[in-house]
């Protein structure tokens, strides 16, 4: 029976230690990626959890931030400053934010949350929605096309449910949406004359040479029925819970 040689075996022992080195550190760098990208998606995800309530004043904001924090509805409530209260349930929380509906503090205060936001829930009075559509759609069109929050659910809460005159959820996203087509016409023709550096230019809501419609848009936008005067917030409290 022939013999290997020492030396043979020597070097066969060699390329197996390096083989075994080499799985090793591959092993090694690969759970060490593996890690970095956990942490970084946790950073992420902490670095984003404010659920902002926006919209016009009287739409109800404050009201649902008191019920959903202090489960009261207050018999009178106009916010000229943002609330914002620690949400938990059951081991999560996150934080939601009232952004005060009057223009001139909205926009202002909106710019100081928008980059923390986990998601953004814009409340709309159904019960003057119609009346009231063009400032509606002025309010929501900005927010929704706002680069800092295009990765942002989004949750139009139709408020006053309560109230026998009050449209519902799918009445009033159609009436949003001929309304929305107005504004991003008349935004576009002012876009035109006054020019914008791409950092800050707002984005183009919906498809080229098509009417304007929620479902073309990057966010996935939803719509829910509420009464805060009630307290009937379940699809609220749901929908936050699904992304603690």
């Amino acid at each position: 029976m022939d013999t290997i040689p020492e030396s043979a075996q020597e070097n066969t022992t060699s390329k197996v230690s390096e083989l075994n080195m080499t799985t090793v550190l591959v092993a090694a760098v690969l759970g060490f990626i593996v890690m970095a990208i956990i942490l970084l998606l946790r950073r992420r995800s902490f670095g984003r959890r404010d659920f902002i309530l926006t919209g016009l004043s009287e739409s109800g904001k404050s009201a649902i931030f008191m019920q959903m924090m202090h489960k009261k509805f207050p018999d009178t409530f106009t916010s000229i400053t943002e609330n914002v209260g620690e949400y938990r349930s059951g081991r999560m929380s996150g934080r939601l934010v009232d952004i005060p509906g009057h223009y001139r503090v909205r926009d202002k205060c909106f710019d100081q949350y928008k980059r923390t936001a986990k998601g953004l829930i814009f409340v709309v009075d159904s019960v003057t929605v119609q009346k009231d559509v063009r400032d509606v759609a002025d309010a929501l069109y900005s927010v929704l096309a706002d680069p800092a929050i295009q990765s942002c659910p989004f949750l139009v809460l139709c408020n006053k449910q309560d109230l026998s005159t009050a449209k519902g959820a799918q009445v009033i996203k159609s009436i949003l949406e001929k309304e929305m087509n107005i504004v991003r016409v008349t935004r576009g023709r002012k876009l035109q004359s006054v020019g914008e550096d791409n950092m800050s230019k707002p984005v183009f809501l919906g498809k080229e040479g098509k009417d304007f419609e929620f479902s073309h848009i990057n966010q996935n936008v939803q719509f829910f029925e509420c009464s805060a005067k009630d307290n009937q917030l379940n699809n609220l409290s749901d929908w936050i819970d699904r992304m603690l």
